[in-house]
């Protein structure tokens, strides 16, 4: 008799991926083998996201699924951000689900795999305990996240930021850095493993070390990961907080070669009224400040950011505060989402009163905006050459990503010719359009070997 299969699928964002690579690690360590399909599987794993509204829908909408086909004997587990914050609920609107697994305490999931083979359970078996913030991860679990030659490594979990939209804080309880000679060891076991790219993530990855009583602790990290893998080609760092880039973070990223010239920088407005009122950093001219600082000291940066439209108050004029900064400032990339009303946040007494037209004709301006000056920026790179990771092939086209490219939120870089997956080389862009860019093979393709 083989060993007992799971199936997880993961929904949501790159940290829950790792939370699910996580989990699939434990899982396997304990005798169980991961299956490709739902049908193979004995035991089927949905790791939710809970954080707006549509993320909700996806993740109701993937355990309803898999419960409407479920055969006598296989097992159904929600586990994840939805059912931290929602396990009751999540419970009455999918009958079928055996089991339910909060995200703070991830790490318990083979002890309710095994609860639930031991018998059947007229009810759902919850495993949702009264714990303040996300346990740190048992002894040699990986919290690391492989997709082709590039990799997440999570520093962080959990948010002590008072945003009043997000439910972060409800969900993942406040901020718990790893230790730093964990987050350099799994670098390392990286690097043995020929991967290209570590990309760091926090739900605040300049937070990190904080609560380790580190002052400037993600620019130490940086200082002491570029030592400890030199070959690793790069080093991506994602989701900075609006008033925590310090002087001494951009001097490692300009003087750091590994260290990506990229950020995402989260801002969500650029109004001061819609910010208070959002329980965020006000001084826009901060912003525009340590901007120009960074660009000025990293001349090749390529900035990312974020934006809500349609938050509580938000008035036309406000509105268009937003569009001109967005003109002003020339970002990169721009992702934009409609505001989702969360019950239970800050937010909650503001209620959702801008009518869902006016969010999307807003979101639509925004984007027109954007998608002009992305295309202008991206033109600048015709006839210039880029370094890019690539990723995959087919049909005569390779696919990869430059330093400006973050994985699934940004663009690609399509060269001509089938290259092999995993190789950096050097591309002469030939055309640019809004979010990518195309070219051909240099004949010197500079770091397709590390």
């Amino acid at each position: 008799m083989g060993k007992p299969r799971f199936h997880l699928v993961s929904l949501g964002c790159s940290k829950n991926t790792v939370d699910s690579e996580s989990m699939a690690h434990l899982l396997r360590r304990a005798g169980y083998a991961s299956g490709e399909a739902a049908d193979d599987a004995e035991i089927l794993i949905v790791n939710t996201c809970g954080f707006i509204g549509p993320a909700k829908e996806e993740s109701l909408a993937a355990l309803r699924e898999l419960a409407a086909a479920k055969r006598p004997g296989q097992l159904l587990i929600a586990a994840g951000c939805l059912t931290q914050r929602y396990g009751a609920e999540v419970a009455r609107q999918v009958p079928g689900i055996d089991g339910l697994l909060g995200t703070r305490r991830w790490m318990d999931i083979v002890e309710v795999v095994r609860g639930l083979r031991r018998g059947p359970h007229p009810e759902p078996l919850y495993s949702l305990p009264e714990v303040a913030r996300v346990a740190l991860e048992p002894d040699g679990t990986p919290r690391a996240a492989v997709q082709g030659a590039s990799a997440y490594i999570k520093i962080a979990d959990g948010c002590r930021r008072p945003c009043a939209f997000c439910a972060i804080p409800l969900i993942k309880g406040t901020a718990v850095s790893r230790p730093i000679e964990s987050v350099l060891a799994e670098a390392c076991s990286l690097q043995k493993m020929g991967i290209r790219e570590i990309i760091l993530i926090a739900q605040d990855t300049t937070d990190y070390g904080y609560d380790l009583g580190l002052k400037d602790g993600l620019a130490h990290l940086l200082i002491e990961m570029t030592a400890a893998v030199p070959q690793v080609d790069w080093i991506r760092v994602m989701y900075a907080y609006p008033g925590y880039v310090t002087d001494e973070l951009i001097d490692v990223m300009a003087t750091h070669k590994q260290v990506l010239p990229y950020l995402d920088m989260p801002l969500q407005h650029a109004h001061p009224l819609t910010l208070r009122r959002m329980r965020r950093p006000t001084n826009v001219d901060w912003v525009r400040k340590t901007l120009g600082r960074m660009r000025k000291a990293i001349p090749d940066l390529a900035l990312r950011t974020t934006f809500i439209v349609g938050y509580p108050g938000e008035t036309e004029g406000e509105f268009q505060t937003l569009l001109d900064f967005v003109e002003e400032i020339r970002f990169d990339k721009v992702g934009t989402f409609k505001f989702s009303f969360e019950p239970g946040t800050a937010s909650e007494p503001f209620g959702d009163p801008i009518p869902s037209e006016v969010k999307e004709e807003r979101l639509k301006r925004l984007m027109e905006k954007q998608q002009r000056i992305s295309l202008v920026r991206n033109q600048a790179f015709v006839g210039h050459s880029l370094d890019v990771l690539i990723e995959g092939v087919g049909q005569g086209i390779s696919m990869g990503r430059s330093y400006r490219d973050a994985p699934e939120v940004d663009g690609l870089v399509l060269v001509k010719g089938e290259i092999p997956a995993g190789q950096i080389i050097r591309v002469r862009i030939t055309d640019a359009m809004v979010y990518d860019l195309s070219g051909v093979a240099s004949p010197q393709t500079g770091n397709q070997d590390s």
